[in-house]
């Protein structure tokens, strides 16, 4: 079955760096979109990044210029390089994997879900 396992997570202080990662083991499609999402006890879930099968990415507004996705297809890999880290950045990050591309996607339409990795942002 396919597994999705992120890790890179940790404590840093205000305006640090961290890169999250999330491998892909069971999964081998061409198609597909890769999104990065965190979510916070008592808030919904948000959309952080997304790439897609052709490289096309997208970022919420909040982190733009600050996060970078990126992708390793061969190694089933995506990446989360996140700089100039803020308090309000901390939560849980997920990453997911959808059969379809981005364009337009909701978050339920994403097929694998990873478990996790916990960012926390000092002030």
């Amino acid at each position: 079955q396919v597994q999705l396992v992120e890790s890179g997570g940790g404590s840093v202080q205000a305006g640090g760096s961290l890169t999250l990662s999330c491998a892909a083991s069971g999964y081998s499609y061409s198609r597909h979109c890769w999104g990065w999402f965190r979510q916070v006890p008592g808030k919904e879930r948000e959309a952080v990044a997304d790439i897609d099968s052709d490289d096309i990415t997208s970022y919420a507004d909040n982190v733009k210029g600050r996060f970078t996705i990126s992708r390793d297809n061969a190694k089933n890999t995506l990446l989360l390089q996140m700089n100039s880290l803020k308090p309000e950045d901390t939560a849980m990050y997920y990453c997911a994997v959808s059969h379809r591309y981005c364009s337009g996607i909701h978050d339920y339409e994403y097929n694998y879900w990873g478990q996790g990795t916990q960012v926390t942002v000092a002030p």
